[in-house]
């Protein structure tokens, strides 16, 4: 029971440390990646999911998906997401 606390913990501490952002900094789109860089791509387009002026947290819809961003200290933590599917990707303003 003393271990299972911490190892709890830990394992919370391992799921945190490896979230990572969408890996814009690479050369090539994978399949995987694509669904994410054309949510990106109408989330900036789309003049509904500007962030408000002062807010932390927002919401917009844009072609099939419904998105939620958050300021984070990387930039925005943007999640979009319709049946069957959702894509994550981090934006810096």
């Amino acid at each position: 029971m003393r271990i299972a606390f911490p190892l709890a913990i830990l394992a919370a501490l391992a799921l945190l440390a490896g979230c990572g952002d969408s890996g814009e900094e690479t050369s090539g789109v994978t399949a995987a990646e694509a669904p994410a860089r054309e949510a990106r791509d109408a989330f900036l387009a789309e003049p509904s999911c500007r962030r408000p002026s002062g807010a932390s947290r927002w919401g917009c819809s844009i072609p099939s998906y419904r998105c939620q961003a958050v300021v984070t200290d990387r930039g925005w933590s943007v999640s979009c997401s319709r049946p069957g599917r959702s894509v994550a990707f981090v934006l810096r303003p």
